[in-house]
Protein backbone atom coordinates (compact mmCIF):
# COMPACT_ATOMS: atom_id res chain seq x y z
CA UNK A 1 0.00 0.00 0.00
CA UNK A 2 1.16 3.64 0.17
CA UNK A 3 5.00 4.02 0.55
CA UNK A 4 3.95 6.37 3.41
CA UNK A 5 1.90 5.98 6.14
CA UNK A 6 -1.69 7.60 5.16
CA UNK A 7 -2.52 8.87 8.49
CA UNK A 8 1.17 10.29 9.26
CA UNK A 9 0.59 12.15 5.70
CA UNK A 10 -3.09 13.16 6.93
CA UNK A 11 -1.84 14.37 10.27
CA UNK A 12 1.20 16.67 8.00
CA UNK A 13 -1.89 17.98 6.16
CA UNK A 14 -4.16 18.69 8.61
CA UNK A 15 -1.14 20.59 10.95
CA UNK A 16 -0.16 22.93 7.75
CA UNK A 17 -3.53 23.61 6.54
CA UNK A 18 -4.52 27.29 8.38
CA UNK A 19 -7.95 27.00 10.57
CA UNK A 20 -10.85 28.07 8.20
CA UNK A 21 -14.00 29.48 9.25
CA UNK A 22 -15.99 26.59 7.70
CA UNK A 23 -15.57 22.56 7.35
CA UNK A 24 -13.00 21.85 5.17
CA UNK A 25 -13.35 18.93 2.60
CA UNK A 26 -9.83 16.68 3.24
CA UNK A 27 -9.61 15.12 -0.07
CA UNK A 28 -6.88 13.11 -2.31
CA UNK A 29 -4.95 14.09 -5.67
CA UNK A 30 -4.44 10.96 -7.59
CA UNK A 31 -1.79 10.95 -10.35
CA UNK A 32 -2.02 8.08 -13.08
CA UNK A 33 0.62 6.98 -15.47
CA UNK A 34 1.20 4.52 -18.33
CA UNK A 35 -2.73 4.85 -19.51
CA UNK A 36 -4.44 5.92 -22.38
CA UNK A 37 -7.45 7.76 -20.94
CA UNK A 38 -8.02 8.71 -24.79
CA UNK A 39 -9.51 4.92 -24.94
CA UNK A 40 -12.98 4.73 -22.80
CA UNK A 41 -11.98 1.18 -21.63
CA UNK A 42 -9.28 2.59 -19.47
CA UNK A 43 -11.22 5.43 -17.74
CA UNK A 44 -12.23 5.27 -14.57
CA UNK A 45 -15.75 5.57 -13.04
CA UNK A 46 -16.41 4.01 -10.02
CA UNK A 47 -18.84 4.48 -6.84
CA UNK A 48 -16.42 3.39 -3.83
CA UNK A 49 -17.96 3.07 -0.14
CA UNK A 50 -15.83 4.68 2.38
CA UNK A 51 -15.43 2.92 5.81
CA UNK A 52 -16.10 6.01 8.20
CA UNK A 53 -18.34 7.62 5.50
CA UNK A 54 -17.75 11.52 3.75
CA UNK A 55 -18.44 13.35 7.20
CA UNK A 56 -21.30 15.54 5.04
CA UNK A 57 -24.37 14.42 3.95
CA UNK A 58 -24.96 12.66 0.67
CA UNK A 59 -27.97 13.01 -0.95
CA UNK A 60 -29.37 10.21 -3.21
CA UNK A 61 -32.45 10.06 -4.87
CA UNK A 62 -34.67 7.30 -6.77
CA UNK A 63 -36.63 6.87 -9.67
CA UNK A 64 -39.43 3.60 -9.45
CA UNK A 65 -42.81 2.12 -9.20
CA UNK A 66 -45.17 3.24 -6.19
CA UNK A 67 -44.18 -0.28 -4.60
CA UNK A 68 -40.43 0.13 -4.96
CA UNK A 69 -40.31 4.08 -3.57
CA UNK A 70 -42.49 2.78 -0.52
CA UNK A 71 -39.58 0.35 0.23
CA UNK A 72 -37.03 3.63 0.41
CA UNK A 73 -39.15 6.64 1.83
CA UNK A 74 -37.61 7.99 4.37
CA UNK A 75 -33.90 6.20 3.63
CA UNK A 76 -33.41 8.21 0.50
CA UNK A 77 -33.46 11.94 -0.18
CA UNK A 78 -36.01 12.09 -2.97
CA UNK A 79 -38.40 9.61 -4.57
CA UNK A 80 -39.91 10.27 -7.92
CA UNK A 81 -42.23 8.03 -10.14
CA UNK A 82 -42.24 7.79 -13.95
CA UNK A 83 -45.32 10.23 -14.13
CA UNK A 84 -43.05 12.49 -11.74
CA UNK A 85 -40.00 11.99 -13.81
CA UNK A 86 -42.25 13.21 -16.84
CA UNK A 87 -43.25 16.72 -15.07
CA UNK A 88 -39.63 17.21 -13.77
CA UNK A 89 -38.23 16.66 -17.97
CA UNK A 90 -40.59 19.59 -19.07
CA UNK A 91 -38.74 22.06 -16.69
CA UNK A 92 -35.38 22.33 -17.29
CA UNK A 93 -34.37 24.66 -14.90
CA UNK A 94 -35.85 22.38 -11.95
CA UNK A 95 -34.13 19.17 -13.71
CA UNK A 96 -30.31 21.16 -13.39
CA UNK A 97 -31.37 22.16 -9.78
CA UNK A 98 -32.32 18.43 -8.53
CA UNK A 99 -28.86 17.36 -10.56
CA UNK A 100 -26.99 19.77 -8.29
CA UNK A 101 -28.53 18.95 -5.35
CA UNK A 102 -28.36 15.19 -5.49
CA UNK A 103 -24.87 12.84 -5.40
CA UNK A 104 -26.68 9.72 -6.53
CA UNK A 105 -29.31 8.54 -8.58
CA UNK A 106 -30.81 5.14 -8.52
CA UNK A 107 -33.49 4.14 -11.18
CA UNK A 108 -35.85 0.78 -11.54
CA UNK A 109 -34.41 -0.47 -14.42
CA UNK A 110 -37.48 -0.37 -16.94
CA UNK A 111 -37.07 3.45 -16.04
CA UNK A 112 -33.71 3.98 -17.79
CA UNK A 113 -34.26 4.63 -21.17
CA UNK A 114 -36.39 7.55 -20.81
CA UNK A 115 -34.17 8.23 -18.37
CA UNK A 116 -31.75 8.61 -20.46
CA UNK A 117 -33.80 10.25 -23.14
CA UNK A 118 -35.53 12.88 -20.88
CA UNK A 119 -32.95 13.44 -18.56
CA UNK A 120 -29.69 12.25 -20.43
CA UNK A 121 -28.15 15.79 -21.03
CA UNK A 122 -28.65 17.15 -17.71
CA UNK A 123 -27.54 14.09 -15.41
CA UNK A 124 -24.79 12.27 -17.94
CA UNK A 125 -22.33 15.78 -18.31
CA UNK A 126 -22.15 15.36 -14.53
CA UNK A 127 -21.78 11.73 -14.19
CA UNK A 128 -25.53 11.22 -12.82
CA UNK A 129 -26.87 8.87 -14.79
CA UNK A 130 -28.99 6.70 -12.47
CA UNK A 131 -27.58 2.85 -11.34
CA UNK A 132 -30.15 0.73 -12.55
CA UNK A 133 -32.04 -1.47 -10.25
CA UNK A 134 -34.25 -4.98 -10.90
CA UNK A 135 -38.04 -4.28 -10.43
CA UNK A 136 -39.63 -4.93 -7.44
CA UNK A 137 -36.35 -5.10 -5.35
CA UNK A 138 -35.78 -3.48 -2.27
CA UNK A 139 -32.88 -1.35 -2.45
CA UNK A 140 -32.85 0.11 0.82
CA UNK A 141 -29.08 -1.62 1.55
CA UNK A 142 -27.48 0.19 -1.95
CA UNK A 143 -29.16 3.75 -1.00
CA UNK A 144 -27.25 3.42 2.23
CA UNK A 145 -24.42 2.39 0.63
CA UNK A 146 -24.05 5.40 -1.14
CA UNK A 147 -24.52 7.54 1.17
CA UNK A 148 -20.90 7.05 2.38
CA UNK A 149 -19.66 6.55 -1.17
CA UNK A 150 -17.81 9.11 -3.53
CA UNK A 151 -18.00 8.51 -6.92
CA UNK A 152 -14.60 8.59 -8.92
CA UNK A 153 -14.28 9.72 -12.37
CA UNK A 154 -11.13 9.86 -14.85
CA UNK A 155 -12.89 11.21 -18.16
CA UNK A 156 -9.92 11.58 -19.77
CA UNK A 157 -7.40 13.11 -17.32
CA UNK A 158 -4.52 11.07 -15.51
CA UNK A 159 -5.07 13.16 -12.45
CA UNK A 160 -8.12 13.24 -10.52
CA UNK A 161 -9.42 14.33 -7.04
CA UNK A 162 -11.94 12.43 -4.38
CA UNK A 163 -13.17 14.16 -0.95
CA UNK A 164 -12.66 11.29 1.44
CA UNK A 165 -13.88 13.10 4.63
CA UNK A 166 -13.61 16.37 6.66
CA UNK A 167 -11.09 18.53 8.45
CA UNK A 168 -13.33 17.52 11.70
CA UNK A 169 -12.59 13.27 11.28
CA UNK A 170 -9.89 12.19 13.47
CA UNK A 171 -7.04 11.30 11.39
CA UNK A 172 -7.27 7.81 11.34
CA UNK A 173 -10.50 7.38 10.13
CA UNK A 174 -9.64 9.68 7.11
CA UNK A 175 -6.56 7.18 6.45
CA UNK A 176 -8.88 4.30 6.70
CA UNK A 177 -10.88 6.07 3.93
CA UNK A 178 -7.89 7.22 1.59
CA UNK A 179 -6.29 3.47 2.11
CA UNK A 180 -10.39 1.86 0.56
CA UNK A 181 -10.07 4.38 -2.21
CA UNK A 182 -6.09 3.45 -3.05
CA UNK A 183 -6.99 -0.49 -2.69
CA UNK A 184 -10.27 -0.14 -5.06
CA UNK A 185 -8.45 2.05 -8.17
CA UNK A 186 -5.23 -0.76 -7.69
CA UNK A 187 -8.17 -3.19 -8.39
CA UNK A 188 -10.02 -1.43 -11.08
CA UNK A 189 -6.33 -0.05 -12.89
CA UNK A 190 -4.91 -2.21 -15.61
CA UNK A 191 -1.70 -2.68 -14.10
CA UNK A 192 -2.65 -1.89 -10.66
CA UNK A 193 -0.45 -0.39 -8.44
CA UNK A 194 2.10 0.93 -11.26
CA UNK A 195 -0.73 2.84 -13.01
CA UNK A 196 -0.58 5.21 -10.18
CA UNK A 197 2.24 8.04 -10.44
CA UNK A 198 1.84 9.47 -7.02
CA UNK A 199 -0.94 10.22 -4.18
CA UNK A 200 -1.23 13.63 -2.19
CA UNK A 201 -3.33 14.57 0.49
CA UNK A 202 -4.83 17.87 1.35
CA UNK A 203 -7.84 20.20 3.06
CA UNK A 204 -9.84 22.48 0.53
CA UNK A 205 -7.40 25.42 1.11
CA UNK A 206 -4.36 23.72 2.36
CA UNK A 207 -1.31 22.95 0.72
CA UNK A 208 -0.64 19.32 -0.43
CA UNK A 209 1.22 16.72 1.17
CA UNK A 210 2.29 13.23 -0.72
CA UNK A 211 1.27 9.98 0.41
CA UNK A 212 3.25 8.27 -2.60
Amino acid sequence: MPDRPSVEAITEALEKAPPRKFPESVEISINLKDLDLSVPKNRLEDDIPLPHGRGTGVKVAVFGSPELLQKVRGVADRVMTGPELEELAKDPKAAKLLASEIDFFLAEAPLMPTIGKRLGVVLGPRGKMPRPVPPGTDPTNLVNALKRSIRVRTKSNRTFHAAIGTRTMPPEQLAQNVDAVLQRLIGKLERGRTNIESVYVKTTMGPAVRIW
